[in-house]
């Protein structure tokens, strides 16, 4: 199915977020949408997937103009959309999300349902269980019931909106062999992504967005440094960071155990020190966010002890880890990190400490307003955290940590983010280490990983490898280790030695 999008505008109050924007996508293409955060990416695809109308502007497909006023409207003419975060249904199972909006109803026909189901996902590779439960899969698995789901509904244009975030590298390649097949069968194909690397390895032609214009389009093969500077108006360069100082223990882990249905991690000695980045990789759903949070104390560990500052902390809530000056940064912004219809100026006033029972709105503005100024965000005092992009979220809840944090916890620090948002976010995590904090990360970008950290702790088949310098790895190696080549040469069987003095991160 061809899509045309003809001079598409859309306004949100005095934001203009789409200009008049005009693309064509021939049948069988895998289109890539190329952009920094608040390009107008989103808005543009939620326009072509029915989520909100078009201020002005006329979208037709093969050459038939169409009007959608819902989801199910432009479903029902071939449409569907991959949210970077699943549109799922946790607690149920996997074929009553499956079913979900299907045309039979209350009462679909399950057993039908089942083996479309199973047929689906054996011809794409997905091993998807009917009967387990959504909150038990991956990222990656809920994108695959999703992909399942949209096809046997229909769709003949799917549209992906960052669909790597948070997923594994494996789960990347599985992804990808899957875009290209529905592709090579007819498929039109829209990827929605900040990431050049992607859009050199999957797509047959990209479109580059700036601040809510189309600025520019190429086709494969691409000239990486002039895709740069379509989305960013310049080029920009990235390199290992500088090296750090380090100086006291930080948090000190001693032989920690964490444990959940399908998983049982013993033995972490790890000491991390004032200005030191350590990094956390592995396939998702390997340990690595538990061992975060049982170190930050959001969930009990089930061995071991916890040592922050040199005072035990083990079994204590993160509340006594925030006060004792730790903070924690969860990957999902709007359900952990903020609230979403609160604005910038409520969470500022919120995040400050000891400023009395009543508010004044004009210090609560000027505080905003600092905030905004400081951290770059893209928002007003009254703008709600739902309605900034993630590059600008990431930035608030930045501005919304104490000054004086001696250890910061992050799950996924640049989670669909631009390249020039990344590097920013990075320069501000790099100056708290300057200032004596330390950084205890995961990620699942292993370049990002290698960039900014001085060791990193590689979680594979419930087993957890020594402190590996990143200095001595590449992404060939750690992607190796990831996937189980060579972890037997490197798994913790003991208790790391410690840094010497002198150490640099």
């Amino acid at each position: 199915m061809q899509v045309e999008l003809r001079n598409i505008h859309k306004f949100f109050g005095p934001v203009h977020a789409n200009r008049g924007i005009t693309l064509t996508i021939p049948a069988g293409t895998i289109q890539g949408l190329l952009g920094e955060n608040g390009a107008g990416k989103s808005t543009l695809m939620k326009i072509l997937s029915g989520f909100i109308r078009p201020d002005q502007g006329e979208i037709r497909l093969d050459g038939q103009s169409v009007t959608f006023h819902s989801p199910a409207d432009a479903l029902a003419q071939g449409i569907g959309m991959l949210h970077q975060d699943p549109l799922d249904f946790p607690p149920m199972r996997v074929l009553d999300n499956f079913v979900t909006g299907s045309p039979g109803g209350l009462l679909p026909d399950r057993e039908d349902a089942r083996q479309a189901l199973l047929s689906i996902s054996q011809q794409f590779g997905f091993s998807l269980d009917p009967d387990a439960y959504v909150d038990t899969l991956t990222v990656g698995e809920r994108q695959q019931l999703e992909i399942v789901r949209l096809l046997w509904l229909g769709a003949r244009v799917l549209i992906f909106d960052e669909p790597t975030t948070g997923i594994s590298a494996q789960q990347r390649q599985k992804l990808f062999a899957a875009l290209r097949r529905l592709a090579d069968e007819g498929r039109t194909i829209i990827f929605v992504t900040h990431k050049l690397e992607e859009v050199q390895a999957l797509c047959h032609r990209v479109a580059v967005l700036r601040a809510g214009e189309l600025v520019g389009t190429a086709d494969a093969p691409y000239d990486l440094d002039r895709l740069v500077e379509m989305m960013f108006g310049k080029v920009i360069s990235v390199g290992r960071a500088d090296p750090v100082p380090l100086g006291e223990t930080v948090l000190a882990l001693e032989d920690l155990a964490v444990e959940d249905h399908r998983l049982n991690i013993r033995g972490v000695t790890l000491n991390i020190r004032a200005g030191e980045v350590v990094g956390l990789a592995g396939m998702e759903g390997s340990g690595q966010r538990r061992l975060l949070r049982a170190a930050a104390g959001l969930i009990r560990p089930t061995g071991g002890r916890v040592r922050f500052l040199g005072r035990d902390m083990t079994g204590r809530p993160y509340l006594d880890f925030h006060r004792a000056g730790a903070a924690y940064i969860p990957a999902d912004r709007m359900t952990e990190g903020l609230f979403p219809d609160l604005t910038i100026a409520e969470h500022v006033a919120l995040a400050r400490q000891r400023v009395g029972f009543f508010l004044r709105a004009e210090a609560m503005r000027a505080w905003a307003q600092e905030a905004i100024r400081h951290f770059s965000i893209r928002g007003r005092p009254e703008t709600p955290a739902r309605a900034l992009s993630g590059g600008n979220q990431q930035r608030l809840l930045l501005a919304l940590m104490r000054p004086d944090l001696r250890l910061i916890f992050m799950e996924h620090p640049t989670r669909g983010l631009d390249l020039e948002s990344a590097l920013w976010i990075w320069g501000q995590l790099k100056n708290r280490c300057r200032q004596g904090a330390a950084l205890f990360f995961m990620s699942s970008d292993l370049e990002e990983l290698l960039n900014y950290s001085d060791r990193v702790l590689v979680f594979f088949g419930g087993r957890v490898s020594r402190p590996l310098p990143a200095t001595e790895l590449d992404v060939e190696k750690l992607g190796q280790l990831i996937g189980g080549y060579g972890f037997d040469r490197v798994v913790n069987t003991a208790a790391p030695a410690a840094h010497t003095e002198g150490e640099a991160a």
